[in-house]
């Protein structure tokens, strides 16, 4: 909470405001425990809600999803998987967390399609995950298991980038003409 509470200070000294933020998931430390679980998870949304920008999306991390599918982090931040526009640019967000096994799910990646055949082949569309959606190091949890029907169902789009978290450092990738980033976290 201390290091939230100081990011969002932070955040709210900076002279020009961004338009929106996106948190990459893993907004609080896993528990077993339910109880304790829903407590962190109103804890951080109220420091959140201290952002000067009011527009904030939110990922679900598998420490915020992982234990019951996403039920305490929906509660707490909304769906687990959406999509919003601004200023001409798809955002898509993927849920690839809320699935114990690292997956998006059949249900989640026919929705994606459905989607995705709503946008011209040529908008540019960000996608928004937690883990990589190809196998940056499976040992590690650093994939998508099914990652790669994602990435099947974007290649048709001539602009698309991804950006996810979960590996808390700077990396880069492409698969095919679609990039992926990860930011130090």
């Amino acid at each position: 909470a201390g290091t939230l509470k100081k990011t969002i200070a932070a955040a709210n000294n900076l002279k020009m405001q961004p338009d929106f933020v996106v948190f990459t998931g893993d907004i609080t430390h896993t528990t077993d425990d339910p109880k304790e679980r829903r407590k962190r998870m109103a804890e951080a949304r109220d420091i959140i809600n201290g952002l000067k920008v009011k527009d904030v999306k939110f990922l679900a991390g598998e420490h915020d999803a992982g234990l019951d599918n996403g039920e305490a982090f929906q509660e707490n931040f909304g769906k687990t998987h959406y999509t919003f526009e601004h200023k001409g640019v798809h955002f898509i967000a993927v849920d690839n967390v809320s699935d114990p096994t690292s997956s998006i799910g059949d249900a989640q990646l026919q929705w994606l399609g459905d989607e995705l055949k709503k946008i011209d082949k040529d908008s540019r569309i960000v996608v928004l995950t937690h883990r990589p959606l190809f196998d940056l190091y499976p040992n590690w949890d650093w994939w998508t298991r099914d990652g790669a029907k994602a990435v099947d169902l974007l290649l048709p789009y001539k602009n698309v980038t991804v950006f996810y978290g979960h590996i808390h450092q700077e990396n880069h990738h492409m698969t095919g003409h679609i990039p992926h980033h990860s930011a130090k976290g």
